[in-house]
């Protein structure tokens, strides 16, 4: 697995993550809500399975 997740898009991963989590806890939404574990957990590790097959990358280009 190579990183495809760059800086800023795992930032807002997490941050919109906790805050599906938070708001399932508190009862605010539904359970739809634990979806902010995938995206907590993509930012974590810094690859998101779906951008291979839509042929994103918000990595920046590693420089040799």
């Amino acid at each position: 697995m190579t990183r495809n997740v760059g800086g800023i898009d795992r930032i807002l991963r997490l941050v919109l993550g906790l805050a599906l989590i938070g708001l399932t806890l508190a009862g605010v939404i539904g359970a739809w809500g634990w979806l902010g574990l995938v995206l907590a957990g993509t930012a974590a590790i810094g690859f998101c399975p779906l951008y291979p097959l839509i042929g994103l990358n918000t990595c920046p280009a590693r420089k040799a």
